[in-house]
């Protein structure tokens, strides 16, 4: 059995991804789980899809916190019975045969874990898209918005850790990896999510930022491995710490220049903008 999982909060666009679910798991051997923590807000969405496993989250987590995406995640996590656990999430649109593609290579005992690209939609588009380069045959990490699992690695990594806010996703495939299990790149399984409006963007960036910093201390990243492991991590937070000598020599600022015109092509003020405030996010986790 497959056990599908979808977070949610307030997303209405949650009917138009179960419709898409339904459809792709309707001939197999599925189950379909929506923990939904919009305390009864899309309740006519959950009248629409009777045979959806509908579970009304209730926060629980970690000390203090409130509704947390790892936690919603490791509520779907305990439902479900299936040997292969599979996630999204609300609003993504999902590639004919998606489901298929993602679990077929653990189903015919292959693979272990798979994952697929997540495609922008929404202003700023494919701002998070690697550019259409062909991605590596197994990955280094993966977010949970297109992941699937054989419920052996589950055993062993364990709950995803509601410490987190953002970067859940990540921390959790870095330890399926230190776990011995390979994440097979499935490029055909695609999924498309709108990122939401450039606000939205922007935050969202600044707590990835945050949240690479707390993924890394964690993990016990050495420092010397940084500048070649992730140097956003390091360039950005060091730009903003020599702001100040703008005051004094301005074509200091001219140095953003450079990753402008590295995205020239695409969106060179949305990446700037998106890189600083992942730096900021990074650079105020640090100094924490």
């Amino acid at each position: 059995m497959i056990s599908i999982v979808v977070i949610s909060k307030d997303e209405p666009a949650l009917r138009e991804t179960l419709a898409e679910l339904s459809q792709q798991a309707g001939g197999d051997d599925a189950e379909l789980f929506v923990v939904d923590a919009s305390s009864g807000r899309l309740d006519d969405v959950r009248r629409l899809f009777p045979t959806v496993v509908w579970i009304d989250y209730e926060p629980g987590g970690a000390p203090g916190a409130g509704v947390t995406i790892p936690h919603q995640r490791n509520v779907g996590l305990r439902a479900g019975a299936g040997d292969v656990v599979v996630f999204t999430d609300a609003g993504c649109e999902l590639a004919p045969g998606w489901l298929r593609s993602l679990t077929a290579p653990i189903l015919d005992g292959s693979e272990e874990v798979t994952a697929g690209p997540a495609r922008g939609s929404g202003p700023w588009g494919r701002l998070y898209d690697r550019d259409g380069a062909t991605p590596s045959t197994y990955l280094d990490e993966a977010p949970t918005i297109n992941l699937a699992l054989h419920r052996r690695v589950v055993e062993r990594v364990g709950d995803f850790d509601e410490a987190f806010e953002y970067g859940s996703d990540i921390d959790y495939t870095w330890r399926v990896v230190a776990s011995g299990a390979r994440i097979r790149a499935v490029p055909e399984a695609v999924v498309t999510h709108d990122w939401g409006s450039r606000r939205r963007q922007v935050k969202r960036s600044y707590r990835y930022g945050k949240a690479r910093v707390r993924l890394h201390r964690k993990h016990a990243t050495p420092l010397r491995a940084l500048p070649r492991r992730e140097p956003l991590l390091v360039v950005y937070p060091a730009f903003l710490l020599g702001l100040p000598l703008a005051l004094v020599f301005p074509p200091y600022v001219l140095l953003l220049a450079v990753p402008a015109w590295r995205a020239r092509r695409s969106q060179p003020l949305a990446v700037v903008v998106d890189h600083l405030a992942f730096g900021a996010g990074a650079l105020v986790e640090a100094l924490r």
